[in-house]
C-alpha cells in the first residue's frame, strides 16, 4: 500500500518532504491541504494541525525530518538520504538542524511578522530574525566553499532542508552578493530535479508570498 502524504505545495517543510519523495520516485497518495475535505482529514490524524504529515500502513508520521528518516527505513530507495556511516549521519543530521533553526525559522519570522495586523507587528523580532540569517549565511558561505552539497559529497537529508529554507530565505532577506559560495550552492539546489519539480508545482501560489515573491527563480 502506498503512503499517503498530506502537504501544500506552497510550504517549505512539505517541500522538504516532497524532495525525499522525488528523489527516489518513491509512489504515494499527495492529499494536496487548502480544501475542507483534506484539512478535515489533516485535523483529525494530527491536531496540532501542522504538516506534511505521512500515513503508511495506518502509522501517522509527523515532521518532515522524521518523514524521511521513515522513508529511508521503509520506502528504500537508489539515493540514500542519511548515511549508513555514524559520524556521516551525523554531520547530515547536524545541517539538518541547522537549515531547519537558523535559516527557516527566522524566515517564517520575517514572513508570519508581515502577516500580522500593522498595530501586532514585531520589528525587534525582525530585527533579531535578520541578524540570525546574516550569521547563518556568513558561517554557511564558509562552509560551502569546501563543499559541494550540505554535508559533503552527496545529496542528502540536510540538502532536503536546505532546498527550501534557502529558497525563501533569499526572498525574504536576500543573501549578499559577497557569499558567492552559499549563492552557487543555491543555485545547485534550484537545478537538482526533485526541487526543480516542488519549484513549479508552487509557482501558482507566488502571488500569496506576503513580501512580494521576486520576479526570478
Amino acid at each position: 500500500m502506498k503512503p499517503t502524504l498530506y502537504a501544500h505545495p506552497f510550504s517549505s517543510y512539505s517541500q522538504k518532504a516532497l524532495i525525499a519523495l522525488y528523489e527516489n520516485d518513491t509512489a504515494f497518495e499527495y492529499r494536496k491541504l487548502g480544501t475542507p475535505e483534506t484539512d478535515a482529514e489533516l485535523a483529525a490524524l494530527w491536531p496540532i494541525r501542522r504538516f506534511p504529515i505521512l500515513v503508511d500502513s495506518g502509522r501517522t508520521v509527523v515532521e518532515a525530518t522524521i518523514i524521511i528518516e521513515h522513508l529511508q527505513r521503509f520506502h528504500p530507495g537508489a539515493v540514500a538520504l542519511i548515511p549508513a556511516a555514524p559520524h556521516a549521519a551525523l554531520d547530515v543530521r547536524t545541517m539538518d538542524r541547522f537549515f531547519d533553526n537558523y535559516v527557516m525559522t527566522p524566515t517564517q519570522k520575517l514572513v508570519g511578522n508581515a502577516l500580522r495586523p500593522e498595530a501586532d507587528r514585531d520589528a525587534y523580532g525582525v530585527a533579531e530574525a535578520r541578524t540570525m540569517l546574516d550569521g547563518a549565511y556568513a558561517w554557511l558561505d564558509g562552509v560551502m566553499a569546501k563543499r559541494e552539497w550540505a554535508a559533503g559529497d552527496d545529496f542528502s537529508l540536510a540538502d532536503c532542508a536546505a532546498a527550501p529554507s534557502l529558497f525563501y530565505a533569499d526572498w525574504a532577506h536576500p543573501i549578499a552578493a559577497s557569499f558567492a559560495n552559499l549563492i552557487a550552492y543555491r543555485r545547485r539546489l534550484l537545478a537538482r530535479p526533485s526541487f526543480a519539480r516542488c519549484v513549479d508545482e508552487a509557482r501558482y501560489f507566488r502571488p500569496y508570498f506576503p513580501l512580494g515573491a521576486p520576479d526570478r527563480d
